[in-house]
């Protein structure tokens, strides 16, 4: 349930009350019955890094984005990079035969 913060209009207090969303405001303060006021605050959730706009994804022409033209090469270096991991690998010795 989200917490949501008011103002008393007598006195100035600051309070928070968890309300459901459906739950109509606050009109008189709970304790006091003066009249209150829901505060707007900022919310709680905060979007860091790339990836939260529109046109993190997209070129300017309409284009798929940046990622998307990567992700080949990626696959084609991978591809070579795991080649060249399994020539450098040193083959397991054979055990000598018992007679």
């Amino acid at each position: 349930m989200p917490i949501y913060r008011y103002k008393n209009l007598h006195s100035g207090e600051v309070f928070e009350v968890k309300q459901s969303v459906s739950d109509p405001p606050l009109s008189q303060h709970p304790e006091s019955g003066d009249p209150v006021k829901r505060l707007v605050s900022r919310p709680a959730i905060a979007f860091k890094g790339s990836g939260f706009y529109a046109t993190d994804s997209r070129k300017p022409n309409g284009e798929a984005g940046a990622k998307a033209d990567s992700a080949p090469k990626a696959e084609g270096a991978a591809a070579e990079g795991a080649g060249a991991a399994k020539a450098a690998e040193p083959k397991p010795a054979e055990a000598p035969a018992s007679d």
